[in-house]
């Protein structure tokens, strides 16, 4: 395979929803939800976030737990995955988590459309920038890339607009989802898979893995596509 093994994932409520209407990246997320967050990012060789989650939420995407961390420094491991952005134009402020936080490799696909200003500036501060010359970036070759740099191991954190478009290219093998017990609600407020949509017939069917039933009142589900 010419691309990482890619997992999205992701938490949402009852109603599906990954974020309220405000979309300031609401915690959703239990105790023991985080915990297995932690575990995957440790498991993973890069974490992908699109541009919302980049550019508003700065997010730092490091393994929080010292004990994981340590981990995978004795099996030859940086302490943190490589952490990856995707943004139609770059404009993430220096002093953002996202490029701050780690120890840990950050790289960025973006598009002529950012400046060449900008571009500059993060590869001084030791950001990795792949540049396409186009309206968008193209996932399939940005998915080549991460296999290129060393990713074999991707999990996708969101959001949803990225998510449908990876779905839809056919480039997620997994889902790995935790529904809490809870209701945002809102027309907008952003779900799993957004983007434009796609009509009955041609919806992607998923194979249930696997399914937990926690105490917080929460349910943790495994998808294969």
């Amino acid at each position: 395979m010419d691309r990482p093994y890619t997992i999205i994932n992701v938490a949402v409520t009852a109603d599906g929803k990954i974020d309220t209407f405000e979309r300031k990246g609401s915690a959703i997320s239990s105790k023991r939800d985080k915990e297995r967050v932690d575990e995957m990012r440790a498991a993973a060789d890069g974490i992908l976030v699109g541009g919302k989650t980049l550019l508003e939420e700065q997010p730092r995407l490091t393994v929080k737990s010292e004990a994981l961390r340590e981990g995978r420094i004795q099996r030859g491991l940086s302490p943190n995955p490589i952490k990856v952005g995707m943004a139609t134009i770059a404009d993430i402020p220096l002093d953002s988590d996202f490029i701050k936080a780690g120890p840990a490799r950050v790289v960025i696909f973006t598009t002529s459309r950012t400046s060449i200003r900008q571009l500059e500036t993060l590869r001084v501060q030791g950001v990795d920038v792949f540049v396409d010359d186009a309206p968008r970036v193209d996932l399939n070759k940005m998915m080549t890339t991460l296999k290129k740099i060393g990713v074999n191991h991707l999990m996708v954190e969101g959001g949803g607009t990225m998510n449908f478009e990876l779905i839809r290219l056919g480039l997620v093998d997994e889902l790995a989802m935790y529904i809490a017990p809870m209701i945002f609600g809102g027309v907008n407020s952003p779900t799993l898979a957004d983007g434009p949509g796609i009509p009955r017939d041609a919806a992607i069917e998923l194979k249930l893995m696997d399914v937990e039933k926690w105490e917080d009142g929460g349910v943790f589900l495994r998808y294969k596509f």
